[in-house]
């Protein structure tokens, strides 16, 4: 089954390389891998101790971060390589300030797997969320790595738990440690006889905890609420516009909104800008030219500043539900306080779930739905305030989980000078 799994490897990055030519993203994923080994010899040393954290995108390393700063607050000497599978996630954070080296991963092979291990030599290997690479990991039990996954999550319909996932359940059995956000998860492992877990949590709450305690001022988003309510929309999808967009044109006299899309490129702003008219400015033209007018929807065509924008949302939708790309972060305005709108596809995130229980966020389907939830919103400011509390005590009371795993590690395992 490993042979067969490598030529498949091979035969799916032949797919990618020629993919290249069409697409600027495969284009990235190809070509940044070819500096990876490069760029790690100008920074790692022989003699440098190192911890690996592998994330597969923006939204993984949000949530390794935490254990990181964990990790180099107990450790100062040790360096960390942090890796990215995507091409978004790496462009973001190839100068995160916690790292001393981010490279994307080298594809999956045998030989790239020994390369990146015998150059890095963690002695510490973390994996987070998902994202399992059979060679790698390989690799790092026969090198008698400790190797653990954190944050991890588990569903019946990963290739683990079926007749035919051996081989996958092989790749599973090569880490020491599970470090899992929910009891389902635990089961599902202990059901094909992996017992070396613990229920940590997730440490996005730990994230996203920190982010009410620190400087959340954008410039001219005072200026722009005007002492209306603020409507942010984070992380929106041309699906998640499909419906938002209809409700933001109304131009209602009682609400700013804040439109962050997924995406940035030119290409996209210039179509959100040209469905909106007049009713918008961009966020680039304010900082140039200043807030001229009195726009109802202010689009930011830059990123970095959503965390900080939810500091001043009365109300959040947050995209990637309406679609089938994910649900993005319904932490980052949770932790403020904020009711939460989301999509209808939100059954592969289990906090969204428990969030909707606990009635401090609501899926809607449809402009319909949409619009009618909204207007509840603003019109009951009662229902407003009770909703935003249900989310900000959601996030207080699950923080803690990167003290749960940095205890388990101080006690079994040890890092050297």
């Amino acid at each position: 089954m490993r042979f067969l799994y490598n030529v498949l490897i091979q035969i799916s990055y032949a797919a990618i390389w020629c993919a290249q030519g069409f697409s600027l993203k495969m284009k990235a994923f190809v070509q940044g891998r070819k500096h990876s080994f490069t760029d790690l010899e100008k920074t790692i040393h022989p003699t440098d101790t190192t911890v690996w954290f592998h994330c597969a995108s923006l939204g993984e390393f949000e949530q390794g971060l935490p254990i990181m700063e964990a990790l180099k607050k107990t450790y100062p000497h040790v360096k960390l390589v942090i890796t990215f599978f995507s091409p978004s996630g790496y462009e973001i954070k190839k100068n995160a300030p916690i790292a001393d080296a981010v490279v994307y991963l080298p594809w999956d092979t045998r030989k790239n797997a020994q390369r990146f291990i015998a150059q890095v030599r963690p002695q510490w290997a973390f994996f987070v969320k998902y994202e399992f690479w059979p060679n790698y990991l390989f690799e790092l039990k026969a090198q008698q790595i400790p190797t653990f996954l954190v944050s991890g999550l588990f569903r019946p319909n990963q290739l683990f738990f079926k007749w035919y996932g051996g081989f996958y359940r092989k790749a599973l059995e090569t880490f020491d440690h599970f470090f899992l956000q929910s009891a389902s998860s635990q089961a599902l492992l202990e059901g094909i006889d992996i017992t070396h877990t613990t229920l940590s949590g997730d440490t996005r709450f730990d994230r996203v905890a920190k982010q009410i305690e620190i400087d959340n001022t954008v410039p001219f988003i005072e200026e722009f609420i005007d002492e209306n309510l603020c409507l942010v929309c984070g992380s929106t999808w041309p699906e998640d516009e499909q419906v938002l967009l209809p409700y933001l044109l109304q131009r209602n006299n009682q609400l700013k909104s804040i439109v962050a899309p997924h995406n940035v490129d030119e290409s996209t702003i210039r179509q959100l800008k040209s469905r909106l008219g007049e009713a918008c400015i961009l966020y680039s033209e304010v900082l140039k030219n200043g807030m001229n007018g009195s726009p109802d929807v202010l689009i930011i065509d830059s990123i970095g500043l959503l965390s900080k924008l939810y500091s001043y949302a009365d109300i959040a939708y947050v995209g990637g539900a309406m679609g089938s790309t994910g649900l993005h972060n319904i932490l980052e305005p949770a932790t403020f306080g904020v009711p939460i709108i989301i999509g209808k596809h939100f059954e592969k995130f289990p906090e969204a779930e428990r969030l909707r229980q606990l009635a401090g966020l609501f899926s809607i389907d449809s402009s319909e739905s949409c619009a009618k939830m909204l207007n509840q919103l603003i019109t009951e400011r009662s229902f407003r305030e009770k909703t935003g509390m249900i989310a900000g005590h959601f996030v207080n009371s699950n923080t803690g989980a990167t003290q749960r795993i940095m205890q388990h590690l101080k006690e079994h395992y040890t890092v050297t000078a």
